[in-house]
């Protein structure tokens, strides 16, 4: 009877404990809750690199969606409506917001990423992801820019590929100024290093024609000097065709 007795008290002993834990978890839930937002942090995670938004621009957005939260209650406070907003600003990438049991309210934003700028009629960026986005007041991207008869199909497929190679490459990186498609609707480089045209033709082989025009400049240019011609052309398979000035 004595173990059985015990036996009881130690199950009323663990049920007890586990009703205390269940009420102070509710009734810390609640006093959370019912805090007042004090603080807004709002962290843009590569503002280092880049600076398309501001955290300025973002309260501004906040504000004028009534989504500001500081003097709100955390419980009336929604995370995903602050998201929501700030991710259909075209600068941004992806965009976390969470509620500290502290009464802040922490915003984190990734910004997107500029890889080409098209320049003519239409002005704007392409991005890693090859979707158009529009050109920062915040910021110039150091991107290579591409002029003359560019449409978006283009801006946002071929010639963004070439583009993200180019990104992908630091020797062309460096290298590549501007990206001009003439009235032939083919490829002309315009390059940091040196006063010469270079013609790519189409986008077709890309890779080995850049290639070839490495190799060229390691031997070549080097050797005879980056100013002594002024086209340099890539269109033939297996040869590098230069004009001297």
């Amino acid at each position: 009877m004595n173990r059985i007795l015990k036996y009881i008290l130690i199950i009323a002993g663990v049920l007890l404990c586990m009703s205390y834990a269940v009420i102070a978890n509710t009734k810390s839930n609640e006093t959370d809750e019912e805090k007042v937002c004090n603080r807004i942090n709002i962290t843009i995670t590569d503002i280092n690199h880049k600076q398309l938004i501001s955290n300025k621009e973002i309260e501004v957005l906040l504000r004028n969606n009534q989504l500001h939260p500081i003097g709100k209650s955390l419980r009336n406070i929604v995370s995903k409506d602050i998201e929501d907003v700030i991710a259909k600003h075209p600068m941004v990438r992806e965009v976390e917001c969470y509620k500290s049991p502290t009464g802040e309210v922490q915003v984190v934003i990734e910004q997107r990423t500029p890889m080409l700028r098209v320049m003519g009629e239409e002005n704007y960026y392409v991005d890693e992801l090859g979707k158009t986005m529009p050109v920062s007041l915040n910021f110039s991207a150091y991107v290579p820019v591409a002029t003359g008869r560019v449409t978006k199909k283009m801006a946002t497929n071929e010639l963004f590929e070439f583009a993200y190679f180019i990104h992908k490459h630091p020797f062309w990186n460096d290298q590549i100024d501007q990206i001009n498609i003439n009235e032939k609707m083919e490829v002309e480089l315009i390059p940091r290093v040196g006063n010469h045209l270079i013609y790519l033709g189409k986008f077709d082989r890309y890779e080995q024609k850049l290639e070839k025009l490495k190799k060229f400049y390691l031997y070549g240019m080097n050797e005879f000097g980056w100013n002594i011609y002024s086209k340099i052309d890539l269109r033939f398979k297996d040869q590098v065709v230069c004009t001297k000035k």
